[in-house]
């Protein structure tokens, strides 16, 4: 999924304010597996977060399916959850999250960052279940408070990578898919033409692009000079780039 890109403002909510897309209560309970005293929602020892970073079109979503399928992970994009909460009746937040997500622009830091959160609490609390074909015993990875996620799309912006980092929990690494902007362009466009997303147009998408270079390539860099990014083309065939994929998730 192509996110909606994401510029922190003074006045955003506070973290309580936020309501999760999923329940109506705001998650303010102790998380399922507690970090030790550090204020931090989650254990990075026993819940793991990988960030799925590229630009819009890259091709992240279709690759987050496949490695939900063959190992075990939770999938939480950052846009969905934005779009959820868009949606939500007597949502706080919805028009501004849609006009955001509209002008290509980040929606405040504290709201998405509180939505993954709350996903995460809810995940840990009704683990997924998996088909018994899977060669893995893939349950196992969600047993006595584990868990692990792929956040697609987030971080967008510096604020938010260290935000998240320090309160919700630790992350793996970055794994980065990218491409050409022609070829991420031409993959939106024909997107639009059944997803019925506002920013599958010509206009939004170009303001995406931009957004993505001037705020989520300084969150790309940031990670990899502490050597945390794992880099993919996603110019060849899904399948192609998978086997690539595969070979990092294996390491």
């Amino acid at each position: 999924h192509a996110q909606p890109a994401v510029a922190s403002t003074t006045s955003a909510p506070t973290d309580a304010a936020v309501k999760s897309s999923t329940t109506a209560a705001p998650v303010a309970a102790a998380s399922s597996t507690p970090a030790a005293s550090s204020g931090v929602a989650f254990d990075a020892a026993k819940v793991k977060v990988i960030f799925v970073l590229g630009g819009p079109g890259a091709g992240k979503g279709t690759q987050c399916e496949r490695l939900v399928r063959d190992y075990g992970f939770k999938h939480l994009s950052a846009g969905d959850l934005l779009r959820a909460e868009q949606n939500r009746e007597g949502s706080t937040y919805g028009e501004m999250i849609k006009d955001h997500i509209r002008q290509g622009q980040i929606v405040p830091m504290e709201v998405t960052v509180k939505l993954l959160e709350n996903a995460m609490h809810d995940t840990l609390k009704s683990p997924p279940t998996f088909t018994s074909g899977s060669s893995k015993n893939l349950e196992q990875e969600w047993t006595g408070g584990k868990g692990r996620f792929l956040i697609d799309g987030f971080p967008r912006k510096m604020d938010q990578a260290l935000k998240f980092d320090e309160s919700v929990c630790k992350s793996s690494f970055v794994l980065f898919i990218t491409t050409t902007e022609e070829v991420m362009l031409d993959r939106l466009l024909e997107r639009g033409k059944t997803s019925g997303r506002d920013d599958d147009n010509r206009e939004s998408i170009t303001k995406r692009f931009k957004t993505f270079i001037e705020t989520s390539m300084p969150v790309v860099d940031y990670y990899r000079k502490r050597d945390l990014v794992e880099e993919v083309d996603s110019s060849p065939s899904p399948d192609e780039v998978y086997a690539n994929v595969q070979k990092i998730m294996d390491k």
